[in-house]
């Protein structure tokens, strides 16, 4: 969650009618009139515009992909690569491999701080404050009822970086193996933290958007401060006392370049070609088949992004890729302004643009403005 969530939660209680968190919302058949933001349907009459629209969103989440695995592998604002600059951790950036690994330690502890408090927790508050209607509009992915999975998919991103793995490939230096070699005891609390956190999320019943106040919800929450407590004060002390390993440290950073982030960034820059190309196809055949392709391709490119959000640090973050690519919740109006217009040349912002051109940009693009498009109710859109 990438923006002023309450203002934007706000703005959308105000434009929508009550939405019961069920999977039966009315339909509107787009008579000609102007479209319920929230019931709006795919149909002949907006076909050519939903496609338009579909496409430029794929493309510019393309760019972006392209573009943070180029400054980690090739360079970074005109010099070095990222990977570079981590790796040798004798800069003004990161003045030793500890600053890395804190780096790391800290990547996977805000992301286990978001997704219990914010992610699971913001609508489960809403809903237990009587705000049912906020609630719904604030869990990420309902739209696809991918919640869950981008929340476990959040919780493997941290797996991930502790254990030095992507694919089923591993490094031969990760942090587990060096906790591992002098504090068995701890490793074992850190992987059963990891473990408890994601199993706790999959209990939720699915889609989260009908389960927001359950009670295995509540228990996620309770996981993941477990799991962010473990990495922000059980891990960082061990590492903070550790003296004497300089080799073993410079390693792990290494491998965590190698074997974590480019790994992550290469699946992310593929899937995401994938994606745009079942786009495409989508806007080409217009088939429900088709539709169904586009959000499978959606789904396997949600992947890896999600596995990315230990590590939002570096050029992910300074060059706003991140609510580039993922900001929610999103501004549901201007999209179907946007449908409406045609005009889609203010999706995209410039380095000279002011903050309200930039998130007013990022609201209505990225990975959920797709799903918005090609899913309703947890299933591809259809054919009208």
């Amino acid at each position: 969650m990438k923006k002023n969530f309450y203002s934007t939660i706000a703005a959308l209680a105000m434009c929508c009618a009550m939405v019961a968190c069920s999977s039966d919302d009315p339909k509107n058949e787009n008579s000609g009139d102007t479209a319920d933001t929230k019931n709006l349907d795919y149909s002949t009459a907006n076909a050519n515009a939903w496609h338009n629209y579909s496409s430029r969103v794929a493309k510019l989440l393309v760019d972006d992909a392209n573009s943070l695995y180029e400054a980690w592998n090739v360079s970074y604002n005109g010099g070095e690569s990222y990977a570079e600059t981590f790796r040798r951790h004798n800069n003004s950036t990161y003045a030793s491999a500890i600053n890395c690994i804190e780096e790391i330690l800290d990547g996977c502890s805000s992301i286990a701080d978001e997704v219990g408090n914010a992610k699971i927790g913001d609508p489960y508050n809403l809903y237990m404050s009587g705000k049912h209607e906020e609630a719904l509009y604030a869990v990420e992915s309902w739209y696809s009822w991918h919640s869950r999975e981008d929340y476990a998919n959040n919780i493997a991103s941290i797996r991930n970086s502790y254990a030095c793995t992507y694919n089923g490939k591993s490094g031969d230096h990760s942090m587990s193996a060096l906790v591992k070699s002098i504090d068995p005891a701890l490793d074992a609390k850190v992987n059963a933290a990891i473990d408890g956190a994601a199993s706790a999320i999959l209990a939720i019943p699915s889609p989260f958007r009908n389960n927001i106040n359950s009670q295995e919800a509540r228990e996620a929450m309770d996981a993941c401060a477990a799991l962010e407590e473990v990495f922000d004060k059980d891990l960082k002390s061990f590492f903070n006392t550790l003296s004497g390993h300089d080799g073993k440290l410079d390693a792990i950073v290494n491998d965590y370049v190698d074997y974590v982030i480019l790994p992550t960034y290469i699946d992310l820059r593929d899937k995401n070609a994938a994606l745009l190309a079942a786009v495409r196809d989508l806007g080409e055949k217009r088939t429900d088949a088709a539709f169904e392709a586009a959000c499978e391709a959606w789904l396997d490119a949600r992947g890896p992004w999600e596995m990315s959000e230990a590590f939002l640090f570096g050029p992910v973050d300074a060059l706003g890729l991140d609510p580039n690519m993922d900001s929610w919740p999103l501004d549901q109006d201007a999209i179907v302004n946007h449908l409406t217009s045609g005009n889609l040349d203010d999706l995209v912002w410039g380095d000279g643009d002011d903050d309200v051109t930039v998130e007013s940009a990022q609201n209505v693009r990225g990975f959920h403005t797709l799903e918005f498009l090609l899913f309703k109710d947890g299933k591809a859109r259809t054919v009208k």
